[in-house]
């Protein structure tokens, strides 16, 4: 069960238990530069650590990659399609090789925005109202329906082919752009509110953190290139608010089938009511990214962080 109390431990410091880690990076989806700096984050800190660990830029020959590869455990930075979907995790799975992170089956349902939606809805929880952009739907009637929305691709990540929506010439203009990424693209009611994103590492919920941007929303630019982006870590809430901020992170992430490793992501509306966006299997490892900022504020370094996250695999 996923709790909040304090984080115990996976990691004894005997490097030696990983073997031959292979650090799983690149790829070949639109998010391929955030790997590679995940990737080399990871890489560097495993090897400052005394850890036997490799870099593999994954490319369209991926079997043939790991077959020649020796090693005896991966740490996955991959993001988006081909590497946070399920396809690696499960071709790992049939070399029974251990690896970082969510499964095949709860990383292809957590890339998939729609059916995580779904899944969340079948349990009760609170996620913003959506509706599916196909064939020749009216638009007219999908912002008569939700009012402003989100539109986003469906299988992507890093905000890649997202965009809000405000008007009938916004609406057309980000379903365009988002069926460039995606064929399948929903329209998702914009919350106006707060942003935060909370992490899982383990069976423990790490602190919450709030995000304050200067953009239209949390764009590619905001997440990764702008320094006027702020980070609030632990999140100003009451002792209540992040309680229930927490114990919905977790009931998440659980639905799904995650296990690991991982990040949720939500909008509050101006109630006060959370709404959960979506949730991360392989959570950027970048210098901006929000799981190791979350893991600092709960007293885990980057280096501990990326230990825990192998130790977890390797012992099961």
């Amino acid at each position: 069960m996923i709790s909040e109390l304090n984080y115990h431990k996976t990691y004894q410091g005997d490097p030696s238990v990983f073997g031959r880690v292979a650090v799983l990076m690149g790829g070949n989806s639109a998010e391929r530069s955030v790997s590679l700096q995940s990737g080399a984050a990871v890489l560097s800190a495993l090897q400052a650590s005394g850890v036997d660990a490799f870099g593999v830029d994954v490319n369209k020959d991926v079997c043939e990659q790991l077959n020649k590869a020796e090693f005896d455990c991966a740490f996955i930075a991959l993001h988006g399609i081909g590497g946070e979907d399920g396809k690696v995790q499960a071709l790992l799975d049939l070399m029974a090789k251990p690896y970082t992170g969510s499964d095949h089956a709860a990383s292809a349902l957590a890339m998939n925005k729609l059916h995580t939606k779904q899944v969340w809805q079948s349990w009760g929880l609170p996620t913003p109202p959506y509706v599916t952009l196909e064939g020749k739907q009216s638009l007219e009637t999908v912002l008569d329906t939700l009012g402003h929305v989100f539109v986003k691709p469906v299988h992507e990540g890093s905000s890649y082919g997202v965009s809000p929506a405000r008007s009938l010439e916004e609406l057309q203009a980000a379903a365009d752009l988002a069926h460039k990424y995606d064929s399948l693209v929903i329209a998702e009611k914009l919350i106006h509110g707060e942003e935060y994103s909370v992490s899982v590492l383990g069976n423990t919920v790490l602190p919450p953190v709030q995000i304050q941007f200067k953009s239209d929303f949390y764009d590619f630019n905001a997440k990764y290139q702008s320094d006027a982006t702020e980070y609030l870590c632990p999140a100003p809430l009451s002792q209540d608010d992040e309680s229930i901020l927490k114990a919905l992170a977790a009931r998440a992430f659980s639905t799904v089938g995650c296990r690991g490793w991982g990040r949720v992501d939500f909008m509050r509306n101006s109630s006060g009511e959370f709404f959960l966006l979506e949730v991360n299997t392989v959570p950027g490892m970048t210098s901006h990214s929000l799981v190791p900022m979350a893991a600092q504020a709960a007293g885990i370094s980057f280096n501990e962080l990326v230990l825990e996250i192998l130790a977890m695999a390797v012992n099961g």
